[in-house]
């Protein structure tokens, strides 16, 4: 997994409607209409999220916003975390994973990271789904500042993607060995 981090802090991305991106960018954190009812999903990969929301064109998601959370927060969700479909490599057999997913309210997937044409590429990008029983701790105690990057990334849009060189610098990210193995890295 790849990511923009500090020694405290991770950028996630989230892509919501103006209704939700606004009133969350002026309190620095998710109020109303955002629902903590509803499982609100993160990506650390910058290009995923563009691939995901069409770079801010897709209806309900033409805001962009860039969530600096804690580390401790990421990994918390991470360690509570069930893969949203069966791995032998994680779970010893199906039942187990099944008990796993009904007591879990963080769902892990890995989906092909893209590059700046959004085309897939050979390694994977995570997303991590919050559910109900996680949410209010992303929201009151996780996160530190919402940025609306909507204008950069519109700006990158319009470039050729071979002219998107303005990207977000993202490494390897360490996760701990015990969360590492939750998630299926």
């Amino acid at each position: 997994m790849r990511a923009d981090f500090d020694d405290e802090t991770i950028v996630v991305y989230q892509a919501y409607p103006s209704a939700i991106a606004g009133p969350a960018v002026d309190a620095q954190r998710f109020v109303p209409p955002f629902s903590p009812d509803r499982m609100t999903w993160i990506k650390p990969s910058f290009l995923w999220m563009m691939y995901r929301c069409g770079w801010a064109t897709k209806p309900g998601q033409e805001r962009v916003l860039a969530v600096r959370m804690t580390r401790a927060g990421f990994e918390e969700a991470l360690s509570a975390a069930c893969l949203s479909h069966f791995d032998p490599h994680v779970y010893p057999d199906h039942d187990a994973w099944q008990r796993r997913l009904a007591r879990s309210a963080v769902r892990v997937q890995w989906d092909p990271e893209r590059d700046p044409a959004t085309n897939p590429l050979p390694w994977r990008s995570l997303q991590v789904g919050l559910g109900r029983g996680v949410v209010p701790a992303y929201v009151d105690q996780w996160i530190v500042g919402l940025e609306d990057i909507t204008d950069r990334v519109e700006r990158l849009r319009d470039q050729p993607a071979s002219e998107r060189t303005r990207l977000p610098q993202e490494r390897p990210y360490p996760l701990p060995p015990d969360v590492a193995s939750v998630v299926g890295v």
